[in-house]
């Protein structure tokens, strides 16, 4: 009882302020990792969109300056400098240290916002080192100063002004986001859809810092290497241009024909809008020739990552306009309709709503639930599809063509499946038993899978394991690259099948993530090219056919080490792991003596007993993992079939602008990782 006795009036605690977005900052933004550090970008820059929806804003200007400041600049109508009328201090105060204060409350300042809480500015602010705001309006420019959410300065007036607009720099608090540097490609990737979704709008992205630093292990001061073969390659690699502008006049069509831009397309954009239900409706698509298929929605210019009532109609409509426009020109005769799976294989579409008194599930509105919504793209799309594909007859044979091609092959699929269960098939039959080394727990929430290349890893794996919770699967050279692959072929690769029966949630649209038999499937490769090759192959069937897996975060990639130094002081020896040649460096640099150490520098994970393998790379409280991510659908989607897919040149043209050798760190490409070690900080990355 004691327990419950100390439960009184003073425990009830009363967060003023900005305390409580300091105290739960992922309330507010999700995370305090990777994501959360670049979502302080998007709810700045969302404000300034929020003026060009209104018509005042042309340019926005973002930049990364040195030490990672951001600023983020428009020539909009800039923050209203007097005293707030209710509160009576100065507006630009009442806007970046109030919650839910802002003009998307009022009436006629605002038609549409992607900020519909009222919390970001503030937001930002509470979570930053420092934030400074200036404003150029009514001839004036003023500027506030703030630290950690509180006012520094007061509203100070700097002089006369000629200019419009806001300015925010701010500096990102180290005491909340484990890591502060910002990557330039997740903020390009958000800046370019915010421009195709606002043709005529200008933005610029500016990277004022200057380049990292980077060390090859040609450069360091280093002992004798047992076995010196394994050096790591020399850095190569060019640094990218520091600005880039985003314009983009022909809108959502320009944005389907961007992410279509490496395939053979079988139509041309097919473009609308309009306004109906008090909701304006632009919506864009392209079918192409693969296999992939991709509907991204936004709603007032924010993505809307969980969809919605907006995809919901539009995907409602497309299936029922082609199915009655294909019986009525004698082009489907079946007694079944073609399915909305059919129909949308090879679809590259973006539906974009603009409406007010918009019902967004969470601070980060990942899903649309307005009912109205639905009823307008529903409408327009019946509206204007019926009359494209009258309008366009060789166009809308080739599309249900294509839905009928995806019917066989998910039927074939389907026989092919369901002879695997029922073990008729010899031929693409797999047993698990002997391959897969199950945990003893039946708890899903508890388990982990462990993908390990080759039989040697995977021996030394199943030593080394938690038998209770960790399952090994061994692979046998590399699994199928699925990114050009058919259902059917997918499951006649018996490396491929095998993962599928291990996971036993289905594939494809019967994928259900609840069936799963572990909470995290962790890849563990060896460190080098093949090692690679072998995490995007996986990745890339991941993200074709089991995708809720890698939008609801339940893949990792493992992290073995490259060194094992060890150190001989006064007879005893120390063994020290390192992940990169800087904890190297930074490890032998505590070594008085360098004639005790010796360092072996691991080919492959076959080169590790079981006990290294699990203190190193398998241990809960002490391994490091990749949690792999998608921050952004429609440019996964591009980037995986520009890496993946079947033309050469793209791929070398990608590589060359967006990778730098030397770099330790992920490239991101929609697809993230962040780095995950319990026993430091809640998905912090290492060092």
């Amino acid at each position: 009882m004691a327990a419950l006795e100390s439960y009184n009036e003073s425990q009830i605690k009363v967060l003023e302020g900005l305390e409580a977005v300091r105290m739960r900052p992922g309330m507010y933004i999700g995370s305090t990792s990777s994501r959360g550090l670049h979502h302080l970008v998007e709810e700045i820059v969302d404000n300034a969109i929020d003026e060009a929806l209104a018509g005042y804003c042309r340019t926005i200007v973002v930049a990364l300056e040195p030490d990672d400041v951001v600023r983020v600049e428009d020539d909009g109508r800039g923050i209203p400098t007097g005293l707030h009328p209710e509160l009576k201090v100065p507006t630009p105060e009442v806007v970046f240290t109030k919650l839910h204060a802002g003009g998307k409350f009022g009436t006629g300042s605002y038609k549409v916002s992607g900020g519909l809480h009222g919390v970001g500015a503030s937001v930002v602010n509470a979570l930053s080192e420092w934030l400074e705001v200036t404003i150029h309006r009514d001839g004036k420019v003023h500027q506030q100063r703030y630290g950690r959410g509180v006012p520094q300065t007061k509203l100070q007036k700097l002089g006369d002004s000629n200019a419009h607009g806001t300015i925010v720099r701010w500096k990102s608090d180290p005491t909340i986001f484990p890591k502060t540097r910002f990557q330039i490609d997740i903020i390009e990737g958000r800046l370019r859809e915010l421009a195709y979704l606002n043709p005529g709008l200008t933005i610029i992205l500016k990277d004022e810092r200057a380049p990292e630093a980077t060390s090859r292990i040609e450069d360091l001061d280093l002992p004798p290497i047992e076995d010196a073969a394994g050096t790591a390659a020399e850095a190569a690699g060019a640094t990218p241009s520091n600005e880039q502008v985003f314009y983009f006049p022909g809108g959502l069509a320009e944005y389907v024909q961007f992410l279509n831009a490496e395939q053979d397309v079988l139509t041309p954009a097919i473009v609308y809008r309009g306004e109906t239900h008090g909701v304006e409706v632009e919506v864009a698509f392209q079918y192409n020739d693969g296999y992939g298929e991709l509907v991204t929605s936004f709603c007032n210019c924010i993505r809307t990552g969980e969809g919605g009532t907006h995809e919901i109609g539009f995907k409602t409509a497309l299936t029922r306009v082609v199915n009655e426009y294909a019986r009525q020109k004698s082009l489907w005769k079946k007694k079944d309709n073609l399915t909305g799976n059919d129909l949308r294989e090879g679809i590259m579409a973006v539906v974009h709503v603009r409406m007010q008194s918009v019902e967004f599930e969470g601070q980060t509105k990942t899903r649309l639930g307005n009912p109205e919504a639905r009823s307008a793209v529903e409408e327009l799309t019946t509206l204007h599809l019926s009359a494209w594909l009258d309008e366009h007859p060789q166009h809308a044979k080739a599309i249900v063509e294509k839905a009928s091609t995806a019917l066989e092959a998910r039927e074939a699929a389907q026989k092919a499946k369901k002879a695997v269960q029922t073990g008729k098939s010899s031929k693409t039959r797999t047993s698990l038993d002997g391959k897969l080394t199950r945990c003893s727990s039946r708890k899903a929430e508890l388990n982990e899978l462990f993908i390990v290349e080759g039989d040697s890893a995977g021996g030394s794996a199943k030593q080394g394991r938690d038998r209770e919770h960790q399952a090994i699967l061994p692979l046998k050279g590399k699994p199928l690259n699925t990114e050009r692959a058919t259902l059917a072929k997918v499951l006649a690769n018996r490396e491929i099948l095998a993962v599928v029966q291990a996971i036993g949630a289905g594939i494809g649209a019967d994928f259900d993530l609840d069936e799963a038999n572990y909470q995290r499937v962790i890849i563990l490769a060896d460190a080098d090219d093949d090692g690679a090759h072998i995490r995007c192959l996986l990745l890339t069937f991941f993200h074709r056919f089991m995708k809720p897996l890698l939008h609801e975060g339940r893949v990792f990639i493992a992290q073995p080490p490259l060194y094992r130094m060890e150190r001989t002081t006064r007879g005893k020896t120390q063994a020290v792991y390192c992940w990169s040649d800087e904890e190297l460096q930074a490890n032998l640099g505590k070594s008085k003596d360098r004639r005790g150490v010796v360092i072996q520098r691991f080919k492959g994970l076959g080169e590790m007993n079981p006990n290294q393998l699990w203190d190193t790379t398998m241990n809960p409280e002490t391994r490091t993992l990749v949690k792999v991510t998608v921050e952004d659908a429609a440019l996964a989607e591009k980037q995986v079939h520009v890496l993946m897919g079947g033309k050469a040149e793209p791929r070398k043209v990608w590589i060359s602008q967006h990778v730098d050798f030397g770099e330790d760190d992920a490239v991101s490409s929609g697809a993230t990782g962040t780095h995950e070690r319990p026993t430091q900080v809640e998905l912090g990355e290492r060092a």
